[in-house]
Formats: structure tokens, sequence, C-alpha cells
């Protein structure tokens, strides 16, 4: 078996790098939408937030 630990040991730390900063930039992105959003109003659970009860309409195909 001819292979080099130290560029595999690389390639992990840059995938690893990658998916840190994946990670970050999702989480980023999810703050500036919280602050996009605004507060709700008072009493408001945010996740029914504009759920409408009762049947829904049948999906269009």
């Amino acid at each position: 078996m001819a292979f080099n630990p130290g560029a595999t040991k690389r390639q992990k730390e840059a995938a690893r790098r990658d998916k840190q900063r994946r990670k970050d930039e999702k989480k980023e992105q999810r703050k500036r939408e919280k602050v996009e959003r605004g507060p709700l109003a008072p009493g408001e659970d945010p996740d029914i937030a504009g759920i409408v009860p009762g049947p829904q309409p049948p999906l269009e195909d």
C-alpha cells in the first residue's frame, strides 16, 4: 500500500474546515433571517404562525 499519511491528514483537515465554514455561513444566514422577520405578535407561537386551521386545499399536480 502506497499512501502518504500526511497528505491524507491534510485532506481530512481541509474537509473538516470546509464543513465548519459552511456551518458558520448557515448560522449567520439564519441569524440574518431572524432579524429580518422582526418580532411576532404578542402571544403568537412562532411554530404555528401563518398556519390556517381546517381542511387544506387539494394539491394540484
